[in-house]
């Protein structure tokens, strides 16, 4: 081991000099530079290798290479960097390789490697090491096409790029993302064989029997891709995709037109395809020079009608929720864009409500939209069918916790008579485990719309509840009812009432403590009991329920002798991190810093 180690650091040496010799380090730095090597080398020869020690190892070369790269712009030296630079890159590149070799698994490493070659201009290297990764790992389809954009766009072998995406595909026949980007990359290079034609031609230069073939510079070598990728996957998404990469080039406008006639022939069945088609009608020529907003407006209209029809013709073909789906999102899309002319806003909120009742009536309304519905239904006034649409939504949907929420905070905010037989009805098709929500909007409803008998009333029944998670957070809402409307009494009657019945929240027991403190003449006895009673449940593992004890103990009303006692059983109560807190937070306390 000592004599590879060596032998790699004489093979360091003549670079180190040479360092020296140019001025780019002191003697001293080339000594700790040396120093530094040797120790890092040596850990890559130990019985158990690490994968930090690798990372450590090629960090620090790259760090050494930056350092050379800025010294060398500050004295302006840029000669001899095939016998400085050049040997420390290629040993960060055997590095990379000892360390690949041990780990092949770690994908991080191997893209490390590359990004190392492309930044220092070992671009001989990265066809080699992609070659070993994707041995390694072919089952990763992203490999295949960083591999491939690589030789495409940093080595500009077009060749390689082919045959790489060819071998991906032996691997991923099927795979949308390989066959897209190996389509690009076709009309990629036809685009770049254009330009080549186009400069050559401006220079009056023959090529002569090196002329370039028709067939390669219209994109036939994309066509023939696109027809085998539709053979093997035939989805309307896919094909749209293989559209807006074709767009971007000005010479596919023939493979466009195919590919939109096979969208429109073969996948009708599909709502991808109508949506595509209605959203062209957008983009469809319009009243050239228009330059008033009404004139704007008004062709606006008439893209969007057209938009509608195509909809509704899809509609016809394909009644499905996905359909509807994709119709209400256009609609109210359009409605939520920006005009200063009434007339064409009037149409859009028109068609969005429309469409939206209509696809309610067909069932096949998506159920995240009926939020949106009443929404636009209260923004413009219509209170009654929103109170409408919201108790629609709950038959729907009668299972959903976020529907019934929807529906009665719209009840309650109309302040609808039917609110509160809406509540009970919840209650009975909402899973009790996830009830909380309803019964929090329910309290809060009750306080301010109801009398107290009634309010009373439900919170004795939602201490009855089952589920700990409601029993508990309505205690505390019930207290603050009591002190709301009854004052101190009502509160401490309610707090007696309750301090025994489980499940205990700690909540309850600190708004008592606030109520009490809220008092003209509060009473430290009151304050113990609270605290007690609290920490009696959570003291084990609630440091700052004793940190506020102490507090007060410490303040005008309490008795600062008692700190010591109550300091000396959080330490006895208290368990595993919380114990480390407390004495934290303790001992700022006592030297003042909290």
């Amino acid at each position: 081991m000592a004599d590879l180690v060596q032998q790699r650091i004489e093979d360091r040496i003549p670079g180190l000099e040479q360092l020296e010799r140019v001025g780019l380090f002191t003697k001293k730095e080339v000594k700790s530079m040396l120093k530094r090597t040797t120790a890092l080398e040596y850990k890559l020869h130990r019985t158990v290798l690490s994968k930090d020690d690798f990372i450590a190892y090629i960090q620090y070369e790259i760090n050494v290479l930056e350092l050379i790269k800025k010294r060398r712009a500050r004295i302006g030296y840029h000669f001899k960097r095939e016998d400085i630079e050049y040997p420390i890159i290629l040993g960060i590149n055997n590095v990379f390789r000892r360390a690949t070799s041990k780990w092949q698994e770690d994908v991080q490493l191997w893209l490390s490697q590359i990004a190392f070659c492309k930044k220092w201009g070992t671009k001989s290297q990265l066809s080699k090491v992609f070659s070993s990764m994707l041995a390694i790992h072919p089952d990763k389809p992203s490999l295949w096409i960083m591999a491939a954009k690589c030789e495409m766009e940093d080595l500009e072998s077009s060749e390689s790029a082919r045959h790489l995406f060819l071998r991906a595909l032996r691997f991923h026949p099927e795979n949308s993302k390989v066959y897209q980007e190996y389509f690009r990359m076709e009309l990629m290079h036809a685009e770049k064989l254009r330009k080549q034609q186009q400069e050559l031609e401006r220079a009056k230069i023959d090529v002569g029997e090196y002329e370039f073939s028709p067939e390669i510079l219209s994109g036939r070598l994309a066509e023939v891709v696109y027809r085998d990728a539709t053979a093997k996957i035939k989805d309307a998404e896919f094909l749209l995709t293989l559209l807006q990469i074709a767009a971007i080039f000005d010479f596919t406008k023939d493979l466009q037109d195919k590919i939109l006639q096979n969208l429109q022939s073969q996948h009708t069945d599909d709502s991808v395809t109508w949506d595509f088609m209605a959203r062209r009608e957008l983009e469809a020529p319009g009243v050239p020079q228009l330059h008033s907003a009404q004139g704007r407006a008004s062709d606006m209209g008439r893209r969007e009608e057209r938009c509608h029809a195509v909809y509704e013709e899809g509609l016809q073909n394909l009644p499905t929720e996905p359909m509807w789906t994709r119709y209400v999102t256009f609609c109210l899309e359009r409605f939520k864009r920006k005009t200063n002319v009434s007339e064409l806003k009037e149409k859009r909120k028109e068609h969005l409500l429309d469409v939206l009742q209509r696809a309610h009536d067909a069932s096949l309304l998506q159920e995240s939209f009926y939020r949106t519905w009443i929404q636009v239904l209260l923004s413009f006034g219509h209170m009654d069918t929103a109170t409408q649409v919201a108790i629609a939504a709950t038959k729907r949907f009668s299972q959903s916790l976020e529907t019934w929420t929807l529906s009665l905070q719209t009840l309650v905010h109309v302040k609808s008579s039917e609110a509160g037989s809406l509540f009970q009805e919840a209650l009975k098709h909402v899973n009790p485990k996830d009830s909380l929500p309803l019964w929090q909007l329910q309290a809060e409803w009750s306080i301010t719309s109801q009398c107290p008998e009634d309010s009373e009333a439900l919170f004795q029944k939602a201490l009855l509840s089952p589920v700990p998670a409601v029993s508990g957070a309505l205690k505390e809402t019930y207290l603050e009812w009591a002190y709301k409307i009854g004052g101190y009494k009502r509160a401490r009657k309610t707090f007696k009432s309750l301090h025994e019945h489980r499940p205990f929240i700690k909540t309850f027991f600190t708004k008592m403590v606030q109520i009490e403190k809220e008092q003209e003449n509060p009473k430290m006895s009151n304050l113990r009991d609270y605290y007690e009673r609290a920490l009696r449940e959570f003291g084990s593992t609630d440091d700052d329920l004793w940190m506020d004890y102490i507090r007060e103990e410490l303040g005008p009303l309490g008795n600062p002798e008692n700190c010591g006692k109550i300091h000396w059983r959080a330490m006895k109560s208290l368990v595993g991190e919380s114990v480390e807190r407390f004495i934290t937070q303790y001992t700022l306390l006592q030297t003042g810093h909290i």
